[in-house]
């Protein structure tokens, strides 16, 4: 089977995967939203980012390090991942120590339901960092297909939890119902866990090992792009993070001040913002997993000095162009119908508030798009061993992110913090293309990325007439017909505009 192939069908199995478990994270989010409302839904989303600040310390970028390592040399995968497992379960363990102490003694938190729940989630967090340090195993062989199986049979058990507890259990208590949507994540997190490490086992026996000098190698070799890891993390959650700190806070998402309606108020705004950032979050997925596959072919073909790196580098950004953008333009025009969709009414701008998640999804595209661009790059970085490089860039972005949050939010809220966002990604965009260029010398055709601009383009003009047409109309009509509608017409003029050609049916087919 070719290289091509194989990249692509991993890609593919976890995208795959990946599209069924976020048909369950809708549902998820929509029995979270309705539930909740958008001040509860805003304290949830609170603390899955707040967690996020110090589970990277845990991640660290030593995933990725792993990976590069076991593609070098396959016979030595057992004691790489029993040291990793180790390293990386004490990091974890001291990281959400360091969350629960810092969320308790946080006066902005205090008579919230966020410390109890930060509390609760970081066993969440612990669990999904050692199921991805299993899952490396599994990445280097390309055999994602089986952590593609236990994601979902965890995120099934997840939703059948929450089912219980909305619909049955606690629906005249949301506090209580609150904290167990947390303890459904936990459970969730902990069957894929298992599932996982099943199928890891007949590749690597899994044991712990504790050979500090290892350990240090790793994390010295990790650090900078680790840096560049928390850095960038920072910068994609920070927004969160600071209208926690900048705005006002409701007493209590049971039975929110009528303030907060007429006035930006922080976990109202989250919460708006949070639907948004659930769909990019669902999305910015598909390259991370598609560079995955690439990873361990883009090592090896740097190790042998071969010059098949530039057409890695050429095949890997037309990919990326065409899937994403596509995406920015039919997510762009059914915004609205998406947000009915995945939430609930109060979650559409003109419903209860001017501004809804419909309008932050409209803005994060655009950020969608350039972070599909910016994982090739920064992985092509990592491969070359710049991830100082990297760690720099990310630091200017996090700069840029602070100081205009600092001035956007308390004018615009969510909205000022989703356009952030979007100019962050360009930022980092631009230096890491630089900086990828500087060290490996290759050049981009752009002559795929104009033909897939036209098809999408001319795509977008059908959908939006047709969204026009169908304005009045039940919006699972609306997205179950102009959805198809809009990708056949995408893969009819990606044919036409010869953005697929012969020669790439011909690459996927040849073994």
């Amino acid at each position: 089977m070719s290289i091509a192939r194989k990249i692509l069908e991993n890609t593919f199995i976890q995208v795959l995967g990946k599209l069924i478990t976020a048909g369950l994270s809708i549902v998820v989010l929509k029995i979270i939203s309705g539930y909740l409302g958008t001040s509860g839904y805003g304290d949830y989303t609170t603390i899955y980012q707040f967690l996020a600040f110090f589970g990277i310390i845990a991640d660290f970028g030593i995933y990725t390090i792993t990976v590069k390592e076991m593609s070098k040399d396959e016979d030595r995968i057992p004691v790489i991942l029993g040291n990793v497992m180790g390293l990386r379960t004490f990091l974890a363990i001291l990281a959400m120590l360091l969350a629960i102490a810092t969320v308790f003694l946080m006066p902005r938190y205090a008579d919230t339901l966020i410390p109890l729940g930060v509390l609760i989630a970081t066993l969440a967090t612990i669990i999904t960092l050692l199921n991805g340090t299993i899952s490396s195993v599994l990445q280097v062989h390309l055999k994602m297909q089986y952590a593609t199986i236990g994601l979902v049979f965890g995120k099934i058990i997840s939703v059948a939890y929450m089912v219980w507890v909305a619909y049955y259990a606690f629906t005249d208590n949301l506090v209580g119902g609150f904290y167990h949507l947390l303890w459904a994540g936990v459970i969730g997190n902990l069957v894929m866990f298992l599932v996982t490490s099943y199928y890891v086992r007949r590749y690597c026996k899994i044991t712990y090992k504790f050979d500090f000098v290892y350990w240090k190698k790793i994390f010295v070799t990790s650090l900078p792009f680790g840096v560049a890891l928390i850095l960038n993390n920072i910068y994609f959650r920070l927004d969160v993070i600071l209208m926690t700190f900048i705005l006002p806070h409701s007493q209590t998402f049971v039975n929110p001040e009528t303030e907060c309606l007429k006035t930006l108020c922080a976990d109202t705004e989250i919460g708006l913002y949070g639907v948004a950032m659930r769909v990019l979050e669902m999305l910015v997925i598909i390259p991370i997993y598609f560079m995955n596959s690439v990873l361990p072919v883009m090592a090896r073909y740097i190790e042998e000095q071969s010059q098949k790196i530039r057409d890695l580098m050429q095949y890997s950004f037309d990919f990326l162009i065409a899937t994403g953008l596509p995406i920015l333009v039919g997510g762009f025009i059914l915004a609205k119908p998406i947000i009915y969709f995945i939430s609930d009414s109060e979650f559409v701008g003109g419903n209860v508030f001017t501004y809804g998640s419909d309008l932050a999804v409209r803005i994060l595209m655009f950020a969608m798009l350039f972070s599909f661009v910016n994982a090739l790059f920064g992985f092509t970085l990592v491969v070359l061993n710049k991830q100082v490089k990297l760690m720099y860039i990310n630091a200017g972005a996090v700069l840029f992110n602070l100081v205009s949050n600092f001035l956007v939010i308390p004018i615009w809220g969510f909205r000022g913090a989703a356009l952030t966002s979007v100019f962050s990604e360009i930022i980092i965009m631009i230096f890491a293309y630089l900086a990828a260029k500087k060290a490996l010398g290759f050049h981009l055709s752009l002559r795929t990325f104009l033909s897939t601009f036209l098809s999408a383009t001319v795509m977008g003009i059908v959908v939006y007439l047709g969204y026009m047409y169908m304005e009045n109309i039940w919006f699972v009509w609306q997205l179950a017909l102009l959805v198809p509608l809009g990708g056949i017409t995408y893969l009819i003029l990606m044919f036409k505009t010869k953005a697929i050609t012969p020669e790439m049916i011909h690459l996927l087919k040849k073994r």
